[in-house]
């Protein structure tokens, strides 16, 4: 979605507590936006009256707003994204319920929906206010692996201003052993390909070496896979960005997040970053492993 000169852009930051909405919004106020937490929905539209401001607007969104409710939250994203004196976006921070609790442990704050109850009760309580308002996010970003740096990270890519290009694509490899990534628009199954980890000298390594992409690129099938799916890629990009889509999110499984989706989303990252988009690239089973296998405080907050 390009921005006319005369729209004002918006971009509604919500998700459940302890997602990272507060780490979004101070990121968001360091790329220019000029941030407010917590406005009561029925101050937003008054608040966008007239001339569009000069800088773009981030609002926090989230059960604590005084008059919340789902259905509300709804009814405004449709009546913005319909105006269009307006650009508005909704961005959806998620998160798994077991690390929310875990942050709310470290942390030792109150869950805001069950002050007197277990931050169980209060992070199952929000999630289920919440889910109509997922379903309507132009941008889902699943922290549940990230670090308050990756968050960060993510977010200059999608929503830095000096990019004239929009539509920003991540690349992701991951293990169907841990689930399928919750942010994942496209999801490609490569554990036909023949596996690395049986091969003694190549087990240690990742798909990042040259090794172990040179025998998971010798399958037969591996070319014309790869083909199709960039094909598939490059002809839906164009129409997403008419469409106003802002990110992408492409997902390689394979049974280890070790190699053979790690070599496909190396690959096809280069790819699409040799034919002029904007790219990024994270593979999820590695970080965790140089993270300590996902044990981590982190500095999430929000």
């Amino acid at each position: 979605m390009t921005r006319q000169d005369n729209q004002q852009r918006l971009v509604l930051v919500t998700g459940p507590s302890g997602a990272g909405r507060s780490t979004a919004l101070h990121t968001l106020e360091d790329l220019g936006y000029e941030a407010i937490d917590n406005l009561p929905l029925s101050l937003i539209p008054r608040l966008l009256d007239g001339p569009p401001h000069g800088a773009s607007l981030a609002l926090g969104v989230d059960p604590r707003n005084r008059d919340f409710s789902a259905g509300a939250l709804a009814d405004l994203v449709t009546a913005l994204q319909a105006n269009p004196n307006i650009q508005a976006e909704v961005l959806y921070l998620d998160c798994r319920s077991d690390i929310l609790l875990r942050r709310f442990s470290e942390t030792r704050r109150r869950h805001p929906l069950a002050p007197a109850e277990s931050p169980e009760a209060g992070v199952a309580r929000e999630q289920d206010l919440l889910l109509p308002i997922r379903a309507l996010a132009n941008i889902l970003i699943d922290t549940s692996d990230m670090t308050q740096h990756d968050l960060k990270a993510e977010l200059s890519r999608l929503f830095s201003e000096t990019d004239g290009q929009r539509l920003a694509i991540s690349v992701h490899s991951f293990s169907y052993k841990r689930g399928i990534p919750r942010s994942a628009d496209m999801v490609f199954d490569c554990r036909f390909l023949q596996n690395p980890y049986w091969q003694p000298e190549l087990r240690g390594l990742n798909g990042q070496s040259p090794e172990v992409a040179a025998y998971v690129m010798s399958d037969p099938r591996f070319e014309e896979f790869f083909e199709k799916v960039r094909s598939l890629t490059e002809l839906l990009l164009p129409a997403y960005v008419s469409e106003g889509k802002s990110h992408l999110s492409i997902a390689f499984g394979c049974t280890g997040g070790q190699h053979r989706s790690v070599t496909l989303a190396e690959k096809l990252s280069q790819a699409l970053a040799e034919s002029g988009w904007r790219v990024s690239k994270r593979h999820r089973e590695i970080e965790r492993q140089a993270q300590g296998l996902g044990v981590f405080k982190t500095g999430i907050t929000g």
